[in-house]
């Protein structure tokens, strides 16, 4: 099963990165301008254990629906999204968050296989490994704008 390990710095507080991961205006900012749609289930802006998550893509030729649930969320130091439907074999993102004196180190550990048809069997892992890596540099880097300048408050307030 293919695997993912990032580990980012960000020069602020564990509270205001762990709020940015998982604020919808950071997933939408994420995914906004591309071929995906997003969509979110929440009771607030924040996303929180049982909350879910659904992204509409299309690769490899095929639309993919992929619905993601948050668990085992513990504020600030951990939440996963875990795949609860789709076209994938398995997937988790681990989100781990780490205080340290001038900021935190956010860990994300994703564990994923490959869509279930043959198509994607074929080459999907290569090229989910590639775009899922893309993806969640880019969403760390967009943490880091907003964490690391004043930015944060239009966003958490």
């Amino acid at each position: 099963m293919p695997s993912i390990h990032l580990t980012t710095f960000i020069a602020a507080p564990i509270e205001r990165v762990f709020d940015l991961s998982r604020h919808l205006a950071v997933y939408k900012y994420v995914f906004n301008g591309r071929k995906e749609t997003f969509t979110a289930r929440s009771s607030n802006n924040l996303v929180t254990d049982g909350d879910t998550l659904t992204l509409t893509v299309k690769h490899l030729g095929k639309t993919r629906l992929v619905g993601l649930k948050i668990t085992n969320l513990k504020k600030p130091y951990f939440f996963t999204e875990e795949q609860s439907k789709g076209d994938l074999q398995s997937y988790r993102h681990d989100h781990h968050f780490k205080r340290i004196d001038n900021g935190t180190i956010l860990i994300d550990v994703l564990d994923f296989g490959a869509p279930r048809d043959l198509v994607g069997k074929l080459i999907g892992n290569l090229y989910l490994k590639d775009y899922l890596e893309k993806l969640v540099l880019k969403r760390n880097e967009v943490i880091r704008q907003y964490a690391e300048t004043e930015r944060w408050r239009a966003v958490l307030g």
